[in-house]
């Protein structure tokens, strides 16, 4: 399964390029409610050319006026911004962890999740077609009741220093299409911590645009969603484009990679145990020895394939013989990000690589055929060509 941290750094990079805008689109109207509901309100012109007494002192009416018209701190103007941000942080964090555990019950097989990250990069198309003003995908789209939206509305006009806060809390119910997706990939990550970290990091992302948003509807009480509308849905379809060919990568099912960039390993075979002079020629030759050869025979015939994880896949396409046992060694070298969480999707296999040290899988005994590995994320992907 992908780390906690890898999750935080895809949650956050999705909210910074995507969830955003989209984000702003949808719950534009429910932060301008927010952060405006405290603005001084305007005192009527007549009012404000009440007479001042000759003593040059001012009437209450006066004072009510220059208190109104006076510019607010910048701290009173980002309040209500940051009320809302924490709140909208703290209800998605929960649920993230909420979706990690049932995720976890359910343990997803490697394709089962590649399916799902399918899904949610589909779900993205539809968002970013229905930002375009595709109308025959308008009934495809998950939308909140009316009747909710106008509810918190309501609630938005009241005076409680809270109601930011509760407001920007509420926003959980009415996601927009990055977020949907955003939570299947909660759900494939397979725990609380680490659903809770992608949730938490795209909310993250999401905070600069919206605290702009905010500050100038705070400023200005204008709403501006809708009118990035276009630039959304084409950034939308970006990263739907990137999550969908990532889960068709995770799942085993193709590869985008070129194979003539890949780093290959390949025989001869090189037989543990046999003759020492031969191996003690190849170490003075600096030939691959046996103990670092990535494709190798030991003295039983068992196959050994060796697979360097740093935070990179070292080779990434094997080549070995078919009608062989077979064990692939997942050799850990300071082993970091999306490379450690290992999955061969047509087998069912996930592992955890170690940091430093040995990790097997035994292979079995392949037919001829190729065998795909890759990271849990697809971002990472590798093969075995049995011959």
């Amino acid at each position: 399964m992908p780390s906690s941290i890898t999750l935080l750094i895809t949650g956050l990079s999705t909210g910074l390029l995507a969830g955003g805008a989209s984000c702003a689109a949808v719950q534009g109207g429910l932060l301008a409610g927010a952060v405006t509901r405290r603005t001084p309100a305007r005192v009527p012109a007549a009012a404000a050319s009440a007479k001042r007494p000759k003593s040059g002192g001012r009437t209450a009416t006066a004072e009510r006026v220059a208190a109104a018209q006076a510019p607010e701190p910048l701290a009173g103007q980002l309040a209500p911004v940051g009320a809302f941000l924490s709140g909208k942080l703290l209800s998605h964090t929960l649920l993230g962890a909420l979706l990690g555990i049932f995720g976890s019950a359910l343990q997803p097989s490697p394709r089962v999740q590649a399916g799902m990250v399918v899904a949610a990069g589909l779900l993205m198309v539809l968002f970013a077609l229905d930002l375009f003003g595709v109308k025959a995908v308008g009934r495809l789209v998950p939308r909140p009741p009316a009747s909710f939206g106008r509810l918190l509305r309501r609630s938005a006009k009241t005076d409680s220093a809270a109601t930011p806060a509760l407001i920007g809390f509420a926003t959980v119910l009415v996601p927009c299409g990055v977020t949907l997706s955003v939570e299947l990939l909660a759900i494939t990550a397979g725990s609380p911590v680490a659903g809770a970290a992608v949730m938490f990091g795209f909310v993250l992302g999401t905070a600069p645009l919206f605290a702009v948003l905010g500050y100038v509807l705070r400023r200005t009480s204008k709403a501006l969603s809708g009118q990035l509308a276009f630039l959304t849905g084409v950034v939308v379809l970006a990263v739907a484009a990137w999550t969908v060919m990532s889960g068709l990568q995770a799942g085993g099912w193709v590869s985008f990679d070129s194979p003539a960039k890949r780093p290959a390993a390949s025989g001869p075979f090189i037989v543990e145990g046999g003759d020492q002079n031969s191996a003690e020629a190849d170490a003075g030759s600096g030939k691959t020895s046996a103990a670092d050869a990535p494709v190798r025979m030991d003295a039983s015939g068992q196959q050994i394939l060796t697979l360097t994880v740093t935070d990179f896949y070292e080779t990434t396409q094997f080549t070995a013989k078919a009608d062989v046992p077979t064990t692939l060694v997942l050799h850990g070298k300071d082993s970091g990000g999306c490379a450690r969480a290992f999955t061969i999707p047509e087998l069912g296999v996930q592992e955890i690589v170690k940091r430093n040290g040995d990790t097997t899988v035994d292979l079995g005994t392949r037919k001829a055929g190729t065998l795909r590995f890759t990271c849990a994320m697809g971002m990472q992907t590798g093969s075995i060509d049995f011959k």
